[in-house]
């Protein structure tokens, strides 16, 4: 393996760690959400400064000290976190690891009487439920019958005893100290009016699916003690703001092109209004020159809510701009609406330009290598580079299916809502679709659906089920596949719709053609100036090769009126649809390059490859030309080829 190869596996690797490492803070607070926007609302209405004033609930006046306000947010919410925090990391025994790991909090929150201890919550109640299972191992299957309820409960309370001391002079001590820093830290940067330089960080990192390691794991907890001294924080702001989200899927919805323009408008909805900030990290991803736009808007957003002194009281979860304005302190509705306006603006501005500036807007082929893997029907040979699914059928009947994300709320919820709209439309509604957060996901479920960047924490979860990868929540290709592959397990026919090229892939032509690309059906400098002719003029090198007839050439047209071919990187392939398998007498294909670019329903094109395929015996080569134009460089060499031997030795001998 070359070191530049290993660098970039060393990377994903340490990404997925701490993806994990974030997912699984992000796992105490989510549960637990309602209850901390219970405190906020609690706070902003009735504490002295609220809304509406109430002395016994806010804990003021002759009930100082006495409310819901102080407790809630001083004992229960951290022994929650506690809780849910022990229950993970003993998931045999869940509860008896949440008991031990909210007894274990409890001896940080006395030892730090003055502040609330989420920090040390997310430390001692993983803390005390892993312990507790390690030792419950010790004497697992060793006590005698009859015995067992008086060790299990003894050894509990013991420890619970044990590991709450521990807390309370060893843990909250060291706790203490890491808040005092962390809050001098964020005190220095809003002192020297650097607070909005944090979006360089925050904005990248939730692209790359560490927000909620980022505002669960650090911001929620110093922003609930900031709350608790001074009614509310900025830092609840740095992360829910959908301002910068904004920006970028207006500016694709005027400038963007295909199927990015065409979803923009629904994801607007979904991201501003529904608070999903996942759904347009795809729209980024296509784009990463878009990171420049998310972090102006970021900044902006940060600054504006500076100048302004706003602040949440609670966290906002989801992120939306009905949790934002509802989670407002008292007086910030207006300013704080006015700061995710201007992030949304400057996102605007930045994104736009990079949008008409740029014609290509896709930035790799796993959109296009889950396309590829749908005509061919099975998994791609670079499937494993590129991020695409294992898609072969498991052997039991599919009776429930996962979406799995990061936290388990959002893009989940959404992609698993479209995914059973689809199932149910193809006859299926037997079958269960949910969808939950990879932390807690289970190896009960037959098919995993979950996003390409997240597959690598999802896949040890579930070993015994088809993982499924997608590349976006709204529309991806891969659920239509998995429609087809239920179809195919149950009535044992192929797939059909947007996968159909190779749907029977029991057939194999043992009398066919074995060049499926031929010399003569090489163009170079094709003549065709828009999409519909240059359909037409690869499918005529099918005929003329005598691999077709006609009639497969205007199948042709009507797949592509259905379903893009487009995959990427200039290229497009066009092929027939499903039922015109009849007009094909062998398998092959056929290359066309044109000196200018075609437009491909907003995409640019210069490469179409057409394939006709009787059996498999094109499937091999599919990955081989997936592999090809996965290389800016070999792609390159396809532009500057003078020969059709040239093209053929750049496709790495596809007839070998």
């Amino acid at each position: 393996m070359s070191d530049t190869a290993t660098k970039s596996s060393g990377a994903k690797q340490a990404r997925a760690h701490l993806q994990k490492f974030g997912t699984f803070l992000s796992g105490m607070i989510m549960p637990n959400i309602g209850a901390l926007i219970a405190w906020g609302l609690i706070t902003a209405l009735f504490i002295e400064v609220g809304w509406w004033p109430v002395a016994r609930l806010g804990g003021f006046g002759d009930y100082a000290g006495m409310g819901i306000v102080g407790p809630m947010i001083m004992y229960m919410l951290p022994l929650l976190i506690g809780y849910t925090g022990g229950r993970m990391a003993y998931p045999e025994h869940d509860t008896r690891g949440g008991v031990i790991g909210a007894v274990a909090t409890m001896g940080v929150i006395v030892g730090v009487p003055s502040s609330p201890m989420f920090l040390g919550a997310m430390i001692m109640g993983p803390l005390g439920g892993y312990t507790m299972m390690k030792l419950d191992g010790l004497w697992h299957g060793k006590i005698k019958p009859g015995f067992e309820m008086l060790v299990n409960n003894f050894s509990a309370g013991i420890w619970g005893m044990i590991i709450s001391v521990i807390g309370l002079y060893w843990v909250s001590p060291a706790v203490n100290w890491i808040m005092e820093l962390l809050g001098n830290f964020v005190e220095t940067l809003v002192n020297n009016d650097l607070l909005p330089l944090t979006s360089i960080l925050i904005e990248p990192a939730k692209i790359l699916f560490l927000n909620n390691a980022i505002n669960h794991g650090v911001l929620t907890p110093l922003g609930t003690d900031q709350v608790a001294s001074a009614g509310k924080s900025v830092l609840f702001l740095l992360e829910a703001n959908p301002g910068p989200g904004l920006g970028i899927l207006v500016a694709y919805m005027l400038f963007g092109a295909g199927a990015a323009k065409a979803s923009a408008p629904g994801a607007v909805i979904i991201h501003f209004f529904g608070g999903i900030h996942e759904i347009y990290f795809p729209y980024v991803l296509m784009k990463p020159s878009l990171l420049l736009a998310v972090i102006g808007g970021g900044m902006t957003g940060v600054f504006t809510n500076v100048i302004f002194s706003n602040g949440l009281v609670g966290p906002a979860a989801p992120g939306s701009i009905i949790a934002v304005e509802a989670t407002a302190a008292k007086g910030d509705q207006l300013t704080v609406f006015i700061a995710v306006m201007a992030a949304s603006i400057v996102s605007f501005i930045i994104a736009a330009p990079i949008l008409r500036l740029t014609k290509d807007p896709e930035g790799d082929l796993h959109g296009a290598t889950a396309q590829m893997e749908g005509m061919k029907g099975k998994k791609s040979s670079v499937s494993q580079s590129t991020g695409s699914s294992d898609m072969s059928a498991p052997s039991d009947t599919i009776k429930s299916i996962v979406f799995a994300c990061d936290a388990g709320m959002g893009s989940s919820a959404m992609g698993a809502s479209v995914l059973r709209n689809k199932i149910k439309a193809a006859g299926y509604g037997d079958i269960v679709v949910t969808n939950e957060s990879i932390a807690n996901l289970k190896d009960n479920y037959q098919v995993v659906v979950t996003h390409q960047d997240l597959a690598d924490r999802a896949r040890p979860k579930v070993p015994s089920a088809t993982v499924v990868t997608v590349d976006n929540f709204m529309g991806s290709p891969r659920y239509d596949e998995v429609v087809g592959m239920i179809r195919t397990q149950r009535e044992g026919g192929a797939s059909s719709g947007g996968n159909d090229v190779a749907a029977d892939q029991a057939e194999v032509e043992s009398d066919g053609d074995p060049d499926i690309l031929h010399v003569e059906s090489v163009v170079l400098g094709g003549k065709a100036t828009n999409q519909a002719e240059a359909i037409t003029e690869a499918g005529k090198l099918l005929v003329a090769r005598g691999a077709v007839d006609q009639g497969y050439v205007d199948a042709m047209h009507d797949r592509e009126a259905t379903v893009s071919t487009y995959m990427g990187n200039l290229l497009a392939i066009p092929h027939g649809t499903n039922e015109a398998k009849g007009f094909i007498h062998t398998s092959a294909m056929s290359f066309v390059r044109f000196d200018e670019e075609l437009d491909w329903k907003g995409k640019p094109v210069k490469f179409v490859i057409g394939i006709a395929g009787k059996g498999n015996e094109h499937l091999g080569i599919l990955g081989k030309i997936a592999k090809v134009f996965s290389d800016a460089d070999a792609v390159k060499a396809l532009e500057n080829a003078r020969s059709a031997d040239e093209v053929l030795e750049i496709l790495g001998k596809v007839n070998a």
